[in-house]
């Protein structure tokens, strides 16, 4: 408990009285600040800006490709996801100038469950960004990766943390952004902590490119690395062809490039998903239960993509966990299970290398391979998030609003067995991607330490530490 004058209130921005303002961390942050010389974003900025007005949303045209179109979620910390989901037409781009990201901003992520994650723009094009990604443009000369790494830091989330809102959906507004405090470091250390972050971006590119060429192999091997499906929007049934076989009348389902991508499979050796994975599912526990303070991670479709596991935005409650301690520890997933998302982001796939010391949503799947001297889980996790399954998986959930794949569709998913050879081969550059991937997440763990030791004792002891570690 903190007890306060309300003179001290006052002194606050907004000036709250809310207790979640004056946790005892966020007063020690603010306390260890105002010790040391800082200036707030305003100070460094040209301009901090967003979307704009909320009624522009009516006039975005969505697209499956175009100019790229960035979602809270694709921000992380110190780094942009560029698993891509939405794309806008030129025309949306031009009208949303406000919503522009360009090369060397720094974007803070200012509304719902993924508020307050940052990260640098360091792409050479320019794209679109939605309403709750605030854009920073620092005064000319300012580093960006200085000032990205120190609000990813402690100092910079406890900040954060206690200007949002914590009713209804949680938000902080531009005035509260431009008011965050950034401490100053001098040119040596900032270019120490840029020199990071780019080589852990250099790191991730390699990985990306690694699995790309796993990718590869798996669609020459199959024969449709060049595979342009049909556009034809049209492809006639008959009622005995149709419902009277899958029991579905949406005219997409039996789109012709579906058809194609099956027989393309069925042409050499396969089998159906459910005869080579066992398939158990998690649960869905309700927000009552997360927790504010730690807890027990919590994994979401949004905590995962193909390439890893980010750490999950909520945890549940120690009383939950000991209420359920039974179940609770029969759903931890062990190393060698793959991860499937059947509602949401569809269809992806990740395989544990360790035993997760925590549990998923009900919307994740946990795939077991029964026989792994025949199909290696590596090979598999691929084959799953590749087009050959992402296609079928496209066929089935679509038809709604909200992307729901059913478990019975998913056990039916037609997979290609190709030779060992070949899968130990992809199973090879699989772990070297995450080996990569490790490689970028540790050196911006570097980063981020680093920052917060030159705040607790001085920058050549930082630098130091920088040294030993990377």
């Amino acid at each position: 408990m903190t007890i306060l004058n309300l003179s001290e209130c006052k002194k606050v921005i907004d000036f709250r009285i809310d207790a979640n303002t004056y946790k005892k961390d966020y007063l020690k942050t603010e306390a260890i600040i105002q010790n040391k010389g800082f200036k707030t974003i305003e100070e460094l900025s040209v301009s901090v800006q967003n979307f704009g007005a909320y009624s522009l949303c009516n006039h975005i045209k969505f697209l499956d490709d175009g100019i790229p179109f960035l979602m809270t979620e694709n921000i992380r910390n110190n780094f942009i996801d560029w698993n891509i989901q939405k794309y806008v037409d030129l025309e949306s781009h031009e009208l949303l100038y406000k919503s522009h990201c360009k090369k060397g901003q720094v974007l803070v992520t200012m509304a719902g469950e993924y508020l307050g994650r940052v990260a640098v723009y360091d792409k050479d094009f320019v794209c679109s960004s939605n309403q709750a990604i605030a854009k920073v443009t620092l005064t000319q000369g300012l580093n960006p990766y200085i000032i990205s790494t120190f609000l990813n830091t402690k100092y910079g989330q406890n900040q954060i943390n206690r200007l949002k809102t914590i009713t209804g959906q949680p938000n902080i507004n531009m005035s509260l952004i431009k008011s965050l405090k950034i401490l100053y470091f001098d040119k040596v250390f900032s270019n120490a902590i840029k020199e990071l972050i780019n080589k852990s971006e250099q790191n991730r590119e390699k990985s990306k490119q690694t699995y790309t060429e796993a990718e590869n192999i798996l669609l020459q091997e199959i024969g449709v690395q060049n595979f342009e499906p049909s556009k034809d929007p049209v492809n006639i049934k008959s009622f005995k062809e149709s419902f009277g076989i899958t029991k579905r009348l949406d005219a997409e389902y039996y789109l012709k490039k579906y058809e194609q991508i099956v027989v393309k499979i069925k042409l050499q050796k396969h089998d159906i998903l459910n005869n080579i994975v066992e398939i158990s599912k998690s649960i869905e526990p309700g927000s009552i239960h997360y927790s504010e303070e730690e807890g027990l991670p919590f994994y979401r479709v949004s905590d995962y993509n193909k390439y890893g596991l980010s750490k999950p935005d909520k945890e549940l409650t120690y009383s939950f966990v000991s209420d359920n301690k039974e179940l609770i520890e029969k759903l931890k997933p062990k190393k060698g299970t793959i991860l499937f998302s059947k509602d949401g982001s569809v269809g992806t796939a990740y395989l544990l290398r360790d035993d997760l010391d925590g549990i998923t949503s009900g919307a994740i799947l946990h795939l077991k391979v029964k026989n792994s001297k025949e199909i290696l889980p590596e090979y598999l996790t691929l084959a799953l998030n590749s087009k050959l399954v992402q296609m079928q998986a496209e066929r089935d959930a679509g038809g709604s609003i909200i992307l729901h794949w059913r478990k019975e569709e998913i056990e039916q998913v037609v997979v290609p067995i190709i030779e060992i050879t070949k899968q130990k081969q992809i199973a090879e550059l699989v772990e070297e991607s995450f080996k990569l991937k490790n490689k970028s997440e540790r050196l911006s763990e570097i980063a981020k330490k680093a920052v917060e030791i030159a705040i607790e004792t001085d920058e050549a002891t930082a630098i130091k530490f920088i040294n030993d570690k990377s």
